[in-house]
C-alpha cells in the first residue's frame, strides 16, 4: 500500500502528523466492518455526520464508532435551530468525499467541528482515509490539535 495516497493523507503529511495507513481487503461500507478489517475497536472508528439546520448552517458532529449523534445536543452546542443530517446525494458536492467518507480533516476550515468528548477516551482513533480501501490511525490529540474542534456531550444516551 505504499502506493496509496488521497488529499486526507497529503494533509497529515503536510502537517507531519504521525498516522498508520490500515488498508481494508474490501471496500468497507458500516462501521463495524471497516473496523473488523483494520482489527481495531469500534469504539477507535470516528463516526462523522454533516448537519444543517433549518438557517442552512453546517456542522461536522463525531462521535465514536459505537454511536449516534443527538441532532438536539449538537443543535443546542451551536446555538442554532433544528438540527438534520445532510441528505447523502449532497455530502460530495458539499465535502469532496461520500457519505462514510467524511472526516474532519477533510472539512477542517470549511465547517465548524464538534467531537463528542467520549472520543478522549481512546488514545488512537481511526478515521476514513478518503477511500473505502483503507483507513488511518492517529493520535487522537493529534487530529484535535490539527482540526481545533468544540469538545461536548453530543451522543444519544441510549448509545454506548
Amino acid at each position: 500500500m505504499t502506493d496509496f495516497d488521497t488529499p486526507i493523507l497529503s494533509v497529515l503529511r503536510y502537517h507531519e502528523i504521525a498516522h498508520r495507513i490500515l488498508p481494508h481487503e474490501t471496500e468497507a461500507t458500516t462501521i463495524a466492518d471497516a473496523a473488523q478489517q483494520r482489527g481495531v475497536d469500534p469504539r477507535q472508528m470516528v463516526k462523522s455526520m454533516l448537519m444543517k439546520d433549518m438557517g442552512g448552517n453546517i456542522v461536522l458532529a463525531c462521535v465514536p464508532g459505537t454511536s449516534s449523534v443527538d441532532p438536539n445536543k449538537v443543535r443546542d452546542v451551536m446555538g442554532l435551530r433544528r438540527m438534520t443530517c445532510v441528505e447523502s446525494k449532497h455530502v460530495i458536492s458539499m465535502t469532496g468525499y461520500a457519505p462514510g467518507m467524511v472526516t474532519p480533516v477533510a472539512v477542517n476550515q470549511m465547517y465548524p467541528i464538534i467531537f463528542d468528548a467520549a472520543l478522549s477516551e481512546c488514545e488512537l482513533i481511526n478515521i476514513s482515509s478518503g477511500s473505502p480501501m483503507a483507513g488511518v490511525e492517529m493520535a487522537y490529540q493529534d487530529l484535535v490539535e490539527l482540526c481545533n474542534p468544540i469538545v461536548a456531550d453530543i451522543r444519544r444516551e441510549d448509545a454506548s
